[in-house]
């Protein structure tokens, strides 16, 4: 090895050198890298492939998927159900409505004798042209002239009974046509044989007039003191 002459420039001057590492650390180094490749490939080779799973696993998993959508269409068709039931039960409670002919009227000449005749229903004195309404749902049969009952309405009922509304000024219902309890059917007058302004009330009941203050009190109105169950009633009872 020759000897740098003192003359001769350093060309290492200034600079810093890496030392070597020695052999018996790159050996360490070299080692650790290999074994780290090792556990990565063992890691990898441990990873279970999506086509290796057991079919009895994915089975299972679909039977388990399956049963969850059984039980959320089962809850769904039950909420359906118990939504028809509650529609259902507000139809049977509106089917059950009994109302009063009419507001603010006096009542006059009860069902029973009269002149020696039988007076088929009740007299309810109110003013010409007092709009009076349906009792009941049903379906009109009669809209018109009807003898000694002048303008006249009849109402069957579904149970088969009839509410006949006589001696009107004027009718508003056509026959056929299907009403509810509280819709117009026409308005108090004073037409047919009657004494003076008034609507005549009666219910037939298979074609026999029925007193009419009885029968409607089982269904919960009071003709005679003119009272009438509230609707909201009815359904909570």
């Amino acid at each position: 090895m020759r000897q740098r002459l003192s003359s001769e420039p350093d060309r290492y001057r200034g600079r810093r050198r890496v030392p070597t590492p020695p052999r018996s650390r790159y050996a360490a180094v070299v080692t650790t890298a290999f074994v780290g490749a090792g556990v990565v490939a063992l890691g990898a080779g441990a990873m279970p492939d999506a086509k290796s799973v057991n079919p009895s696993v994915l089975d299972e998993l679909k039977a388990a998927s399956t049963l969850d959508q059984g039980a959320a269409e089962r809850a769904e068709a039950a909420n359906r159900a118990s939504r028809d039931n509650d529609r259902g039960a507000d139809e049977a409670a509106e089917d059950e409505v009994w109302l009063l002919p009419l507001q603010g009227y006096d009542f006059n000449s009860p069902y029973g004798m009269r002149w020696g005749k039988l007076h088929t229903g009740v007299d309810l004195v109110a003013p010409e042209g007092t709009p009076y309404v349906a009792i009941h749902d049903g379906t009109v049969t009669k809209a018109g002239w009807f003898g000694g009952y002048g303008y006249t309405v009849i109402v069957q009922h579904a149970d088969g009974s009839e509410a006949i509304y006589g001696h009107s000024s004027a009718v508003s219902v056509s026959e056929g046509q299907q009403v509810k309890a509280g819709d117009q059917l026409g308005l108090v007058g004073n037409t047919g044989h009657s004494y003076g302004s008034h609507l005549h009330l009666e219910v037939h009941v298979k074609g026999e007039p029925r007193d009419p203050v009885p029968w409607l009190q089982e269904r919960g109105v009071d003709i005679k003191l003119q009272i009438e169950a509230i609707y909201s009633e009815v359904a909570a009872s």
